[in-house]
């Protein structure tokens, strides 16, 4: 934050086209409770993974409604788009209630791997944390587009999904005793596996020493084929995560960025660890515009708000924003995009997304659908 505004004051072009441009939000930290707790514990022996638990002992990167194994579900009863969306899946009302409770899946870890030390978190209660709801309100309330959260205890990036898809039962298989894992789940992709390794990438590629993987990970070897990223369910497979539920509910596309090994790193290392990722998370934030963005206007140029934009090719949508507004982070390529609303014939057109930083306009007109005339009269 300091960075930006003193280069915006200093008038570097760069930072001021990006704060003049984005709407940037920043949370210094979602779990303060925990980081107090860890910093006091010390960082010997593992004890700062205390941190990642809530007071009341929640991990919150896994309290959030477990929306992808609801959507396979819908999918293998065929249920999907007509009956099931695929895209801002509602949050269940059993998860809403006061006295919700996470399932069993959630909320059962965190994903540092540490040796030594008294790691174990706090007992829960069954209710799903406040700072989840606050969390998902904030989601609902703005527009979000891109998002990252930082963590520690790996040198990574990691993109949904997080959750492992059960592998499907075959007719011939014998009964499965009551507690059965499964040991292979299926790896299953997002159908934005594409953008989301664009995403990446673009992050590790731009890090001082996340690429060096032939150092191996902070715990373990490198799970990450040589390059800094890795899809969650192929590293540390966990239901209900926060980035999961981003991109199943809202409009973001949302990472996790492992910034190293050490979480409490010593003062005279902070220069450099900053070093490391300037230009990591410069590069990122100018994602954001790259892809196709517009606005969904009736034909008396009114705004249609909760209009769905929908990607030939990407069987996952997007919505327009109050103002009729929308982004879509896409990769480089030609794209046959509609707008469809509730009402109105829908519009289609070709949107060209080019290499350079600087999103496609994809502006759409829509008339009113006979029905909706007849509904009128």
């Amino acid at each position: 934050m300091q960075f930006l505004c003193k280069e915006y004051q200093d008038g570097n072009p760069r930072v001021r086209g990006l704060v003049t441009d984005t709407r940037i939000h920043l949370v210094p930290s979602l779990n303060p409770d925990g980081y107090e707790l860890a910093h006091e514990a010390g960082s010997e022996l593992g004890n700062w993974a205390l941190g990642h638990w809530t007071e009341e002992g929640f991990d919150l990167f896994e309290n959030f409604p477990d929306l992808a194994s609801a959507l396979w579900a819908a999918e293998e009863r065929r249920l999907v788009p007509h009956q099931f969306p695929n895209h801002h899946i509602p949050i269940p009302e059993h998860y809403l209630s006061e006295d919700a409770a996470v399932s069993a899946a959630q909320g059962t870890g965190g994903g540092e791997r540490v040796a030594g030390g008294d790691t174990s978190p706090p007992v829960p209660s069954s209710q799903v944390a406040v700072e989840t709801r606050a969390v998902m309100a904030w989601m609902d309330k703005n527009p979000f587009v891109l998002g990252a959260n930082l963590q520690g205890g790996e040198k990574l990036v990691s993109f949904p999904f997080d959750t492992a898809r059960p592998s499907p039962p075959t007719p011939a298989a014998a009964p499965r005793p009551l507690d059965y894992e499964d040991e292979r789940p299926e790896l299953q992709e997002t159908p934005d596996h594409a953008v989301f390794r664009w995403l990446a990438i673009s992050y590790a590629s731009a890090h001082l020493t996340m690429t060096e993987t032939f150092r191996g990970g902070c715990h373990t070897q490198d799970v990450t084929d040589a390059m800094g990223i890795v899809q969650g369910a192929k590293w540390h497979p966990r239901a209900g995560s926060m980035n999961d539920f981003s991109y199943l509910h809202t409009n973001c596309l949302e990472l996790s960025i492992y910034l190293g090994c050490d979480k409490f790193p010593h003062e005279s290392e902070l220069q450099q660890e900053w070093e490391n990722n300037k230009e990591s998370l410069l590069t990122f934030m100018e994602q954001i515009h790259r892809g196709i963005k517009g606005v969904v206007t009736d034909q008396q140029g009114e705004p249609i708000a909760n209009a769905t934009i929908v990607v030939g090719g990407i069987n996952h949508n997007v919505r327009t924003a109050s103002g009729g507004d929308y982004w879509r982070i896409l990769n480089p390529g030609e794209y046959r995009v509609s707008a469809r609303a509730e009402g109105y014939n829908p519009s289609v057109k070709t949107c060209h997304v080019l290499y350079d930083i600087g999103a496609t306009q994809c502006n759409f007109v829509l008339s009113r659908s006979n029905w909706k005339r007849i509904r009128e009269i």
